[in-house]
């Protein structure tokens, strides 16, 4: 049987929704793989080497880029899911906006200061130590390790994502079915 890890990095979750949303497919698909580190069981690190691994979202912290690094090393296939994975969708972003010599500062500042859009009136910004460390900029997640195959959307339908899945488990080509890809 197969196994399969996900997990959601810098995003909205939508990718992991659009799971849920192969509805009924999702007890034949348990019929068929066995879910390993994933948030849909709850399970927070890998129990033994996976099949696949599916990445959404991009990497905008050490944080990420650790999870992505070890889903690289844990997953013999890593599947980058939805357009945060793949061209780093609403994080990437943050990249277009820093134009000064500090720009996670300039970033942080837009944010959280200078926005007609914040009231903080204490001007504090966050700095917990448990916070993991932001990088200069978002990186998508080619950038970061090999992603073997894409999934495009935002999110990908469950659809598409019910074809990728079953081509993986089953070692048949991957299609992509009619009307598969939106943007919502």
């Amino acid at each position: 049987m197969k196994r399969i890890a996900t997990v959601s990095l810098a995003g909205c979750f939508g990718c992991h929704m659009s799971l849920l949303d192969i509805d009924e497919r999702i007890i034949d698909l348990m019929k068929l793989v066995e879910f390993d580190r994933t948030p849909l069981n709850d399970l927070k690190s890998f129990t033994r080497r996976c099949d696949i691994g599916l990445i959404e979202g991009s990497c905008c912290n050490e944080e990420n880029v650790a999870t992505l690094r070890e889903f690289r090393r844990q997953c013999d296939t890593l599947v980058g899911v939805g357009q945060c994975a793949i061209m780093g969708g609403l994080p990437v972003m943050r990249n277009a906006i820093m134009h000064s010599d500090d720009p996670l500062l300039e970033c942080l500042e837009e944010a959280y200061l200078n926005s007609r859009l914040v009231y903080n009136p204490t001007n504090d910004m966050p700095n917990d130590p448990a916070l993991p460390l932001l990088l200069d900029k978002v990186y998508i997640c080619s950038q970061v390790v090999k992603i073997d195959y894409v999934i495009p959307g935002c999110p990908p339908s469950g659809d598409l994502l019910w074809s990728v899945l079953t081509a993986l488990i089953n070692g048949t080509p991957i299609t992509t079915p009619p009307g598969g890809v939106k943007y919502d």
